[in-house]
């Protein structure tokens, strides 16, 4: 099998560890030697120019020994107190790890809201920017301490996808206890085979998948396809793969996964989300000069935006419309409409005098915008 990493020319990659790889099931301690394989893996591929983030589990699995909890299904609370106290030795393991191949490791804890509400998924988006531009590796957990069952993902499969497709990552690797999908439970049936790759997610793959759960984690094979399915759509490859020491190395040599293909790409993607998902709170008018940067791929800035209407927040949905009206493209707003109206005609230096602090240069970034109309 020849190497994913290369044929899909992957950017981004978002790596998901479960706790039952992580944390030793018998003794609840840190599986040391597995980690250092797995940060040599990120680093290896750090030098081949690719970003990475890591979601990935273990706080509750961790804490719940520290904290001498019964074996067994814990109670809300519990798990919460567990996750509390796991997470920091979760934390400090992986920035451990990672400083000795001198790289910087980013706890991030996520709830449900921080990528489905805008603004709150904004902020993480740009925290998570930031942190691949400074080359730091983003260690993302969700927040089991604040969240509550009516909140939550339900596991880190999905939490990893929706982070995937928050980012537009080009992959991402779901490792696992098996090493892929099968056509039946392969430790039940010695006749299932094994799927190498997985064109579209039918009812009858969702049946192979079944709905077990193993170990310390939440998540089994049927999460993994509902995760695949989230990413997939989003323009995201996804490989589900076996976990061992050494995994992504081992699938770069042949090691066998299955693979699901990307339906779209991610800038499409986000860009039919934006064009034709989101509802515009407001309008801005803009000169004809601008229009043509639009027409270029560039980004809208202040300067040449000559009217707002309506109001809206950071982060909503926006009408781009020309001199005659006309609609020409939907983006999200960078500033809330009043701040908007106080740097519309400004130049990109002037922002921070007017508005007293230092925001983005642009109005409507070229990633969050979506033409609809032929610019002459």
């Amino acid at each position: 099998m020849s190497d994913p990493f290369h044929a899909a020319a992957a950017r981004l990659i978002v790596v998901k560890v479960g706790s039952t790889l992580l944390v030793d099931g018998e003794s609840g301690l840190l599986r040391r030697v597995w980690l250092q394989s797995l940060c040599d893996d990120i680093a290896a591929l750090g030098q081949d120019g690719n970003s990475i983030i890591v979601v990935s589990s273990g706080a509750i699995a961790l804490g719940r020994r520290a904290l001498k909890l019964k074996s067994g299904p814990l109670k809300l609370e519990e798990s919460q107190a567990a996750a509390a106290v796991g997470q920091v030795r979760l934390a400090a393991a992986y920035a451990e790890s990672f400083a000795a191949r001198s790289i910087v490791a980013a706890q991030v804890l996520l709830t449900l809201g921080d990528t489905e509400e805008r603004r709150r998924y904004l902020n993480a988006r740009a925290t998570l920017k930031t942190l691949l531009g400074l080359a730091a590796i983003a260690v993302i957990n969700e927040n089991d301490t604040v969240a509550t069952a009516e909140i939550r993902y339900g596991d880190n499969d999905r939490l990893a996808a929706r982070v995937a497709s928050m980012m537009q990552a080009d992959m991402l690797i779901l490792l696992s206890d098996v090493d892929g999908l099968y056509s039946a439970d392969p430790s039940r049936d010695a006749a299932a085979e094994h799927i190498a790759s997985v064109a579209a997610i039918t009812p009858a793959i969702e049946a192979m998948a079944g709905d077990s759960v193993s170990g310390f984690g939440r998540g089994g094979m049927a999460s993994k396809i509902a995760a695949a399915r989230i990413a997939t759509a989003a323009g995201c490859e996804v490989l589900i793969a076996k976990g061992g020491e050494n995994a992504i190395q081992a699938m770069r040599s042949g090691a066998r996964y299955t693979r699901f293909p990307a339906s779209t790409t991610p800038a499409a993607a986000r860009k039919r989300w934006i064009a034709g998902v989101l509802k515009p709170a407001g309008a801005l008018i803009i000169d004809a000069g601008a229009a043509r940067a639009l027409a270029d791929g560039k980004s809208l800035l202040p300067a040449g935006i000559r009217q707002i209407d309506g109001r809206f927040d950071r982060g909503d949905a926006v009408l781009v419309k020309d001199s005659q009206g006309r609609e020409i493209a939907r983006g999200i707003a960078a500033y809330g409409a009043a701040d908007a109206e106080r740097i519309a005609g400004k130049r990109t230096a002037e922002i921070e005098a007017i508005l007293g602090y230092r925001g983005r240069d642009e109005m409507i970034h070229r990633d969050d915008l979506a033409l609809t109309l032929a610019v002459p």
